[in-house]
């Protein structure tokens, strides 16, 4: 090997080799993606006046009843949804079209 030179550089060619170096795309670390993140709901976990009121009214009148539906037209948690639907199905306001395990569709009482 060749001596080094004396002078500074040797010094400033490494310091401009290595700032190169960490703008160039090999020189930076790789970004993980954080990937997407859902809102999380605040939905209601009891009725209110008004909410209950709008319950009896609007829901009886849907064709397609399930607790998502209810769930997301009340902006009420599952449990309180599926409650609805028992309640609205012991005062005869809808009826059962079809049950499979936890899942059930209902419909109006009043449509065929």
């Amino acid at each position: 090997m060749p001596p080094k030179p004396a002078g500074g550089k040797s010094k400033q060619i490494q310091s401009a080799k290595a700032a190169a170096k960490s703008q160039s795309a090999k020189g930076s670390r790789k970004k993980w993606s954080k990937g997407k993140s859902r809102e999380k709901l605040n939905n209601m976990i009891l009725f209110d006046k008004d909410t209950y009121a709008k319950l009896l009214k609007d829901i009886p009148t849907a064709k397609v009843i399930t607790t998502a539906t209810i769930s997301d037209r009340m902006k009420c948690n599952g449990s309180l949804a599926r409650r609805a639907i028992k309640e609205l199905l012991s005062k005869g306001l809808i009826r059962q079209v079809i049950r499979s395990h936890g899942n059930g569709v209902y419909t109006s009482a009043v449509s065929k």
